[in-house]
């Protein structure tokens, strides 16, 4: 083989390597391949894709909505109720200060609410708590039945514990999920990150999307 060829050999077989590296780094779901491992770190049983379906609900000024609704923009998710005195503030208040480091970063994201106490959380109640939390926050609920099918389609855990007192207790699990159009929802975070954590977090998630 005379030199030429084997310039000509080496130059495709070096096109080829690459074409092959983009393709693979930029596989997506559908090609076996995940485009977001690398900013993986919770592990969530068969897949974040696992995690999540169609809803349901109402939203804080009455209205119903559904996933395409609700998930236009990058959300994060999470599961509580207005009366509770602790976890949830610090939690959501997290959430809201991490809407606003993405915004600084030019990212435009949102809070979902998730009251799991529709009882004492109606509409205008949610739409107060939101309010003061976050403009970029939104309050749901719905009845029992579709509470607890959006809890179970995201593997979160709550438990009305209502005695008939106006302070009846509610357990529930603290983690926040992020979910993005599009693809769904790909992520949840515990509640030991800082709200600069969390930021960084999703924006390596919206930037692989």
């Amino acid at each position: 083989m005379n030199d030429k060829r084997i310039l000509i050999a080496g130059v495709a077989a070096t096109a080829i390597v690459l074409v092959g590296g983009w393709l693979w780094l930029n596989r997506g779901p559908g090609d076996g391949g995940d485009r977001f491992a690398s900013c993986r770190t919770a592990v969530v049983a068969g897949g974040a894709g696992a995690l999540g379906g169609p809803i349901e609900m109402t939203d804080e000024t009455g209205a119903r909505v559904t996933n395409e609704d609700l998930f236009t923009k990058p959300s994060l998710v999470y599961f509580g109720f207005t009366y509770c005195p602790d976890v949830c503030p610090l939690d959501n208040a997290r959430n809201a200060e991490a809407l606003d480091l993405l915004d600084e970063d030019g990212i435009d994201a949102q809070a979902i609410m998730v009251s799991v106490d529709p009882k004492r959380d109606t509409p205008e109640v949610l739409a107060d708590y939101t309010f003061n939390m976050h403009e970029k926050m939104i309050g749901i609920t719905g009845t029992p039945e579709e509470i607890d099918s959006m809890a179970k389609l995201w593997k979160a855990y709550y438990a009305v514990h209502d005695d008939g007192s106006d302070d009846y207790p509610v357990d529930h699990s603290t983690n926040t999920y992020l979910v993005l159009p599009d693809y769904g929802t790909v992520e949840f975070f515990r509640r030991d990150l800082t709200p600069a954590q969390l930021a960084e977090r999703v924006a390596c998630f919206v930037d692989a999307s």
